[in-house]
């Protein structure tokens, strides 16, 4: 073994502890175990490790031991001695010959501490699929769904709580980003193997981050040069002839810093078209992607630079072979900087500040047709939070930000529509938390923002965590969010389409509460456990920018809410490794989400009601083999109004598109083999080959007035075939 239970002893032997006791508890191979047991020997008095394995314990008088359990690992007793941090490494209570064979870890794990309603995705569960990119990372993820915007860009997007990814605070390693114009395409723009974990945060999200989450916040860590491999490679190849080769390299310059660069290259060597209506079944798109990051710590000092680069080109539309083809021509050059600097001052009170500075350029040129938009984002962003606790139950963090935005717009269709817009947002914030034993813990949170454009408004937020017993995990949580709108730069896409954009002047701020409880039960089942979770979140908008795609099928109409909107989310999920090896994933949600069009309540269109998802992992002893299977089950759902068009000889009239779309099923499978050092992998996406037939609307005549690829609901493309490789030389410990 290469690690070993340790912790650091002094010289004078205490029979009380008067600080704290805090520390990591780790599996055999130095991974850190989520949700294991640490309290006070001879008593109930303990908490549970965090998503990294972490843990504070407060002080108690007269006791000087912790016992350490988890689930098949060796219970463990230590004697604190010191107020030192603990690293506690547990040993597997099965043995094999020369081998010790622990629990498969947890691969998406739902934090058995943290106050907010928080599920952690890790490596592991993104490498159960192909994960090409962040909008494949949700495959086996009941909360959050991916679909294509439309049938002509591959533009996708996400939704959480029933609604789009635009009302989902995206961050990357606790910066606002992808926001604006890079929204539509964004999510391609993080490839998978980059990515170290993905935390999604449902509901009412911390105020720290600033104001914009109405529905939660999904955070992305890149692999960071410190702890990553020290050389990986993944390449990719799928029979739509699209490859992919991403690369790492990271290595410590000296005891101090580290630094780490990683490389993305990807293209579509071919153009398909199989269901023979002229149009691309997806774009070509190619990519180009460049980080390079310094890590530096030395003593109470931390300090972090991240540079990025990127390069896309997305070319879609008609066949080459058509004569005048409708041609998609989207290319985008994004380059981003950020630095992260922090100082601890008492680690014992936690006492620290941290200062973020971000800034982002993106610039899009966009070819619809015979339409046209371009548009330059410029973005600079601040945040500067202080942090300290009086005692471990009470913690305050507080700070000021500052958030500016410029967009160059030019809007081209039968005539040119060109804007220059700043948005300067300063804040202030504060959160508080109140922390009784773990088992009652009160998070209150209040920002105050001035908009250049919209004025001053205020964020409150609460979050709530009681634990009754061990097993029962109880969260409730209220707040408001805010955006502003952004309504060219974050639906260009639908340009893909004869409808006429029509945008009203007075448009407000987007504003709404949201409501959610959530219960967790961790089960005890021979010597396993079982995680039941049942959730509920309701979003109720005091005002919303409508995408009316019903009033006139020529249309889109972007005004403000006049009546009610809302968004109810209520979901079950269990899961068990079921045998060793085995994992199980179940789960179910009910949506349901209204809007008032012209005066009338009615069901969003292109939404789900419902999702069902079962997706089941089996590693095999040794880790030599795993298998993976995903079945996703959507519900149907309401289309936009359609219009009428004549057919056949006697002209007929029959309507453009349904007014429904069915439930439908789709199957993913993947199977990988482990060696020492690389892994191979195989798999299919979209297994039953369930394609959603003439999604685009008029492909026959692209420059009239009934063409549209903008109703689109299900899967574009047929089964996907892929197989990859990846190696790593893992860093020594």
């Amino acid at each position: 073994m290469r690690h070993f239970i340790f912790m650091i002893i002094c010289c004078c032997v205490v029979t009380a502890v008067q600080a704290h006791v805090w520390g990591v508890v780790v599996d055999e191979s130095g991974a850190p175990l989520v949700g294991a047991n640490v309290y006070w020997a001879g008593t109930q008095t303990g908490v549970a490790t965090d998503a990294d394995g972490r843990f504070s314990l407060e002080p108690l008088a007269g006791h000087d031991k912790i016992v350490v359990s988890f689930v098949s690992y060796v219970t463990d007793t230590i004697v604190i001695r010191e107020h030192q941090p603990l690293q506690i490494q547990m040993l597997s209570e099965l043995e094999l010959a020369e081998v010790d064979v622990a629990a498969r870890r947890v691969a998406a794990v739902k934090s058995r501490v943290s106050v907010f309603d928080t599920q952690k995705i890790t490596g592991d569960e993104l490498c159960k699929a192909a994960c090409c990119n962040l909008s494949e990372s949700f495959e086996t993820n009941a909360s959050v769904d991916v679909n294509y915007s439309d049938a002509a860009t591959g533009a996708k997007q996400i939704r959480l709580l029933g609604l789009s990814g635009q009302y989902v605070q995206m961050l990357t390693e606790n910066i606002p980003n992808f926001r604006g114009i890079s929204s539509p395409y964004g999510l391609g723009y993080i490839p998978g193997p980059w990515m170290e974990s993905i935390q999604i945060s449902k509901g009412t999200a911390s105020v720290l981050n600033g104001y914009e989450a109405l529905t939660g916040q999904i955070n992305v860590e890149y692999k960071k040069p410190q702890t990553s491999e020290k050389v990986a490679v993944n390449l990719f190849a799928s029979d739509a002839a699209r490859a992919e080769l991403n690369a790492l390299a990271a290595f410590d310059v000296n005891p101090y810093v580290s630094t780490g660069v990683m490389l993305h290259a990807s293209d579509e060597f071919a153009e398909w078209d199989h269901n023979g209506d002229g149009f691309l079944d997806m774009p070509r798109v190619a990519q180009y992607n460049l980080i390079d990051r310094w890590y530096v710590k030395k003593g109470d000092y931390t300090g972090q630079i991240f540079a990025r680069g990127l390069y896309e080109n997305r070319r879609g539309g008609q066949l080459k072979s058509i004569s005048d083809p409708y041609r998609i021509d989207i290319e985008t050059g994004r380059a981003e900087l950020f630095m992260k600097n922090g100082y601890v001052f008492d680690h014992e009170s936690g006492t620290s500040i941290g200062i973020i500075t971000n800034a982002t350029w993106h610039d899009q040129h966009a070819v619809y047709g015979r339409k046209g938009y371009d548009g330059t984002q410029w973005n600079a962003y601040l945040n500067a939070i202080f942090q300290t606790s009086w005692t471990d139950m009470h913690k305050l963090s507080t700070g000021l930000s500052l958030n500016y935005d410029r967009y160059d717009e030019c809007l081209r269709t039968d005539t040119l529509h060109a804007t220059v817009r700043n948005e300067i947002v300063p804040g202030v914030f504060a959160e508080y938390t109140f922390n009784w034993k773990d088992k009652l813990i009160l998070l209150g949170g209040l920002r105050a923002d001035y908009h250049n454009l919209y004025g001053f408004f205020v964020t409150p937020r609460l979050n709530v965590k009681y634990n009754p017993w061990d097993f029962l995990h109880i969260r409730a949580s209220v707040g408001k969010g805010y955006r502003a709108p952004a309504v060219l730069a974050e639906n260009n896409n639908l340009l893909a389409s004869s409808r006429v954009m029509e945008i009203a002047d007075d448009l407000k701020m987007e504003n709404a509460w949201n409501y959610g409880i959530s219960l967790t039960g961790y089960i005890p089942i021979a010597r396993r456990e079982l995680t039941l979770s049942a959730e509920w979140y309701y979003t109720d908008f005091i005002n919303q920018i409508v995408v009316d795609m019903d009033t006139d099928p020529h249309k889109v109409i972007f005004s403000n809410l006049s009546g009610r909107s809302y968004a109810s989310s209520a979901q079950i999920e269990a899961n068990m490794e079921v045998f060793k090896g085995f994992t199980a994933t179940l789960a179910y949600r009910l949506t349901d989400v209204k809007t008032t069009i012209q005066g009338r309540l009615r069901e969003k269109p292109l939404t789900n009601r419902f999702k069902g998802l079962a997706s089941l992992s089996y590693q095999t002893p040794l880790k030599k083999w795993q298998f993976d299977f995903t079945a996703q089950f959507n519900g149907g759902g309401r289309l936009p109004d359609t219009y009428y068009v004549a057919s056949g000889t006697d002209g007929q009239e029959v309507p453009a598109w349904n007014e429904t779309f069915d439930p439908y099923i789709i199957l993913n499978a993947q199977i990988t083999k482990y060696f020492k050092t690389w892994s191979i992998y195989a798999g299919s996406e979209n297994l039953s080959n369930f394609v959603q037939s003439n999604p685009i609307i008029g492909a026959a005549e692209p420059f009239g007035d009934m063409f549209d690829a903008t109703m689109v609901w299900g899967p574009v493309h047929g089964r996907k075939i892929y197989i990859g490789f990846r190696w790593s030389l893992e860093r020594e410990e």
